[in-house]
């Protein structure tokens, strides 16, 4: 994995479908800060335990304006039932086709177990990187690490 955007970076663009196979183009969005996470695998117990402290969260997101967006390499019909079957009210998107590219172009895409690793990125209003995390597959995220990143792009 190489080529992880760092802070201060315009963030590489995409289109990637939607749980109901609708594009979502990611520099569309410009306008409103954009928050990237990716996920190794639907359903899998770590990555639902962290998209569900998002869910039970979403108010904060939701107060700063910021547009919230879980990405996997799974199908989109995988990431509609999960969505459906665990509540998300914010997109998940599929980066099944060409596989990985998405998550490729932000340098979280492990080869060789074709999956994202856990990488997350706080996207200003003009699509400019303001804060990420990357951890390994087997580590979950800090739902603090959102909350104050959120903060800090609210107050600037």
């Amino acid at each position: 994995m190489t080529g992880v955007p760092q802070v201060g970076d315009l963030a590489p663009d995409f289109t990637l479908f939607d749980t109901h196979g609708t594009p979502v183009t990611l520099s569309a969005l410009r306008g409103s800060p954009v928050a990237l996470v990716f996920v190794p695998f639907a359903f899998s117990g770590l990555c639902t335990g962290e998209l569900c402290e998002l869910r039970d969260n979403i108010a904060a997101f939701e107060r700063a304006g910021v547009r919230l967006l879980a990405i996997s390499c799974d199908a989109m019909f995988s990431l509609r039932a999960w969505a459906e079957q665990d509540g998300y009210q914010f997109d998940l998107l599929s980066d099944f086709w060409p596989h990985g590219e998405a998550a490729r172009a932000y340098g979280v895409f492990d080869d060789e177990r074709g999956l994202a690793v856990r990488g997350s990125f706080l996207l200003d209003a003009e699509g400019v990187v303001r804060w990420s995390v990357v951890n390994p597959r087997g580590q979950a995220r800090d739902l603090r690490g959102y909350l104050q990143a959120i903060a800090e792009l609210a107050a600037a």
